[in-house]
């Protein structure tokens, strides 16, 4: 992954989550059916962050019938590499070591 991927908002990173646990395409309702024991999201609500997430470029959205069915564009693995290296050169200037440092005091 060259460019680094946009760090979500928690509500858009849990169906993202959830999204990664299906098997593409899913649809709104099996991606409702692997969101985590958070808190509860209205379908309605589920729509519109798929609609973010398309929007963003996160997700693909093809029509499945009636419905749209959604396929991810970012993998877990990219977007947790990309959001670990900001994550690091914020707190420690891209100092990995510094980082490991931190972690074991």
């Amino acid at each position: 992954m060259n460019q680094p991927t946009r760090r979500l908002p928690d509500a858009e990173l849990e169906v993202m989550q959830a999204v990664w646990r299906c098997t593409p395409p899913a649809s709104r309702a099996d991606i409702e059916d692997r969101m985590g024991d958070g808190r509860p999201m209205a379908a309605t609500t589920i729509l519109t962050l798929l609609t973010r997430l398309t929007e963003r470029g996160f997700l693909a959205a093809d029509k499945c019938g009636r419905s749209n069915c959604y396929t991810p564009l970012v993998s877990k693995r990219d977007y947790l590499a990309s959001q670990s290296r900001s994550f690091v050169e914020k707190l420690c200037g891209g100092d990995l070591g510094a980082f490991a440092t931190a972690l074991c005091d």
